[in-house]
């Protein structure tokens, strides 16, 4: 268990945004004249080492029993919101910690390097409550955002349907206006925490003649609303005891307070949120690939082949540098995704769908390798290999497959040097 020390370090740090040393003397890039830092700062060193501390007491230890029992982890996540480990981008106004993108990708790292199944449940929130904190009105903030911060609920992003994955535009859910209130139809699926959600973000279409990125419209929908249905959890290959199932809406009544910004603006919305979530998506993946090159190193000084520890091998050695040298610019890609969001930059979205496409690919690649260096015990569950290598598929399909990240990122590359 954490000690009280570890547990009231979160809170005890200043109630601010918190930013590498890099950005803090100005304003811009095009300002800065001097060499930048990859130190962290005092507060960001405390902010990771308490995940990490959690991380190595709380998830390492009963992470295997949770992927083979498909269990979701109610007490992993009850212990992280006592430790102020949950929901850390949610704004000091709410009770939250108010770490920026680039802390928060810190702690979503340490999470993920004990179970990415457990740091993808908890990441859901950031997920779910970003459209609110882009787009909300102050008392829904304060409804919605605070109930996250008094107690540990969950909430989910309701964005994917049976026909439409990446085309998010071809969304076929719809909400019509009927008096004060919206009256909502429709199926999402693969929705993350849907069947433990407290709320949910809805993207439903509201203009049937508008254009594709006019139609939809975000809403705020009670998870005990009548007329929602709940399928059972689906069995996924990783990521096991994360809560995946299909949600149902059939004539559910949303007051038109629960709109989010205004009618139409629902698509610029969730399309916003990718902004703040993908480098912390990518840092998840990051988490896996250095677990990946812990497990295999460690199993690599202890098996014998030929007389010696299989990593004197040179061809283990070379994996083992290639498991590095990802993990290491993977991580980087995921900074500079961070700061470049927390600066403001015009290029946030080139730079998150970069680090997470380049880490979804480490990650992958790392949990390969760690099987093959485990060789015959990699292939079963006895060391953990074979979990990490389910757990790092979905990487490079959530929150917009690598196609998706390639496709915005060459749009870029052609404006770029036209």
């Amino acid at each position: 268990m954490l000690t009280s020390v570890a547990r009231s370090s979160l809170r005890r740090l200043p109630r601010r945004a918190v930013t590498p040393m890099a950005v803090r003397s100005y304003a811009s890039e095009a300002e800065f004249t001097g060499g930048p830092t990859f130190e962290l700062t005092e507060e960001q060193s405390a902010i990771r080492d308490l995940a990490r501390q959690f991380t190595d007491n709380e998830i390492i230890p009963v992470a295997a029993e949770y992927d083979l029992t498909m269990k979701y982890p109610f007490d992993i996540i009850k212990s992280a919101h006592s430790a102020g480990l949950l929901n850390c981008h949610v704004p000091t106004a709410y009770n939250g910690a108010g770490l920026d993108v680039f802390s928060s990708s810190l702690v979503s790292e340490e999470l993920a390097r004990g179970c990415t199944g457990v740091q993808t449940a908890m990441e859901a929130n950031g997920l779910a409550s970003a459209p609110l904190i882009l787009a909300g009105s102050e008392e829904q903030k304060m409804k919605y955002l605070g109930r996250l911060t008094e107690e540990p609920l969950l909430c989910a992003y309701g964005v994917t349907e049976p026909g439409c994955g990446s085309d998010v535009a071809a969304i076929q859910t719809k909400a019509v206006l009927e008096g004060d209130k919206y009256v909502l139809n429709g199926t999402k699926c693969w929705i993350t925490n849907g069947g433990v959600a407290d709320w949910y973000f809805v993207l439903a279409k509201t203009d049937v003649n508008a254009k594709p990125h006019k139609s939809l419209t975000g809403f705020i929908v009670e998870r005990n609303t009548p007329g929602i249905t709940v399928e059972k959890k689906l069995i996924n290959m990783g990521q096991r005891c994360s809560d995946t199932r299909i949600i149902n809406f059939e004539n559910v009544v949303i007051p038109k307070e629960n709109v989010l910004g205004k009618p139409g603006d629902g698509f610029k919305i969730a399309m916003g949120a990718f902004d703040i979530t993908r480098p912390l998506v990518a840092s998840g993946a990051v988490g896996l690939a250095q677990r990946c090159l812990e497990e295999a190193t460690k199993y690599a000084h202890d098996r014998k082949t030929f007389g010696v520890p299989i990593i004197q091998h040179q061809a283990i050695g070379t994996m083992l540098a290639e498991m590095a040298i990802g993990t290491e610019t993977a991580r980087m890609a995921v900074w500079r995704a961070a700061l470049a969001k927390d600066a403001g930059s015009p290029r946030t979205t080139y730079y998150a769908s970069i680090a997470k496409a380049h880490a979804s690919q480490v990650a992958c690649a790392n949990a390969d390798k760690n099987v093959q260096i485990h060789g015959g015990a990699g292939y079963n569950e006895e060391y953990g290999a074979s979990k990490l290598l389910r757990d790092s598929r979905i990487f490079q399909i959530y929150e917009g497959t690598t196609q998706i990240q390639n496709l915005i990122i060459s749009r870029v590359v052609a404006q770029d040097y036209q």
